[in-house]
């Protein structure tokens, strides 16, 4: 089992915790790791009825226990008045101060648009997404990450074969487990069809016009499904940096969790030359969105893009600095450095640069740093 960095901070919190992840991640094997006193599966149909039929069932099963520091509620999306019941156990005098929940869900949409309560003051709130590579120690092999993605099953099996069935079926098991069960959207054929348009679109700048057509649905639908992809943690939106220019295209990307979860959408495990700057752009967009979040850090990702064309894939903004960030899956030249530079024509705010190459020696051009992924991870803290 692989060392999840994001465990000890749950595990020291001093409040109790929701971890919020997609699918398939790891939070249940990660929390189960802390070895709770109690747990609690509301994905399981006859445990997920109890609680729905007697509001007092967490508190019965709590009582029916001799000792009891810490309790695990899996999948708690799935009943948030419960949220309402557990703010009355961490307030009363019996157990305040000596109960710790840990509570995880793969969808945070029935929590923010349902209004559920988050139990201010008494949680803190986690993420977690795929494996990062300090997680690694920061050795990978990334023909294998752009086939297979981060997600811990389909990244340490050694098996293709399984990796690739394992991806296959996720989307299946998302409609199914998160779209049909939660009732998310009536129109369910719309969405799949959606689902496989926007992975065909991932990465470049949004045409809702073009993927109605493609998706064959209506075209005010697809800010609805982008917001559902995004409440269930399946895909970020990137907006552009610096909207301040009439100069600037203000059109978002969005960007899959995971580029294995990608290409499984896509029912395409090849990284051709046509796919592989693509795919190394989408994984750089995880490896970062996913370090942070393992190390529990704040960052602000997004892109620059002016309406004449020119364009920088990413704008970092952590820790107080801006990183200018340019992703080549090819070679990297002179005419790259100074392409990314002229960035510095439109803003002021950049502090660094970066062009994070496939395969690379660590070098600098025209004071553009030239570095490998895992290289550029480190040196920014992450």
């Amino acid at each position: 089992m692989i060392a999840r960095l994001i465990a000890p901070k749950i595990e020291q919190s001093p409040k109790s915790v929701l971890l919020l992840g997609p699918r398939q991640v790891g939070k249940s094997t990660l929390i189960q790791s802390l070895n709770p006193d109690l747990e609690i599966n509301l994905g399981n149909e006859e445990t997920f009825l109890a609680f729905k039929s007697n509001p007092s069932e967490i508190i019965q099963r709590i009582e029916g226990q001799s000792k009891l520091n810490t309790v695990f509620i899996d999948e708690i999306q799935l009943h948030p008045p419960l949220l309402n019941t557990i703010q009355t156990i961490l307030d009363s005098k019996e157990y305040k101060n000596k109960i710790k929940f840990y509570l995880s869900g793969s969808s945070a949409r029935k929590l923010k648009r349902g209004q559920a309560n988050l139990l201010p003051g008494r949680i803190f709130a986690y993420h977690l997404g795929p494996l990062c590579m300090a997680e690694l120690n920061y050795d990978v092999n990334m023909n294998k990450a752009l086939k297979f993605g981060f997600l811990p099953e389909a990244h340490l099996s050694s098996e293709n074969d399984f990796s690739e069935k394992l991806l296959s079926t996720y989307s299946g098991v998302y409609l199914k487990e998160e779209i049909q069960s939660e009732s998310l959207t009536r129109n369910l054929e719309g969405f799949s069809r959606f689902l496989i348009s926007a992975a065909e679109m991932a990465g470049l700048p949004l045409d809702y016009s073009k993927l109605a057509k493609q998706a064959k649905i209506e075209r005010k639908l697809c800010s609805r499904f982008f917001e559902i992809l995004e409440d269930t943690l399946v895909a970020t939106k990137l907006e552009v940096f610096d909207k301040t220019s009439a100069d600037i295209k203000k059109r978002p990307k969005f960007y899959f969790f995971d580029v294995g979860v990608l290409n499984g959408l896509l029912q395409n495990f090849v990284v051709s030359n046509d796919r592989k700057g693509l795919l190394f752009e989408h994984l750089v967009a995880n490896q970062i969105e996913t370090s942070a979040k393992a190390k529990d850090l704040p960052i602000k990702l997004s892109y620059f893009r002016t309406r004449g064309g020119f364009e920088v894939d990413f704008i970092l903004e952590i820790k107080n600095k801006t990183y200018a960030i340019e992703v080549k899956s090819g070679s990297i030249t002179s005419s790259d450095a100074k392409n990314i530079l002229k960035i510095k024509e439109h803003t002021n705010k950049i502090n660094d640069f970066y062009i994070i190459g496939l395969k690379t020696e660590s070098k600098s051009i025209s004071g553009v740093k030239i570095r490998e992924l895992s290289q550029f991870l480190k040196e920014i803290g992450l």
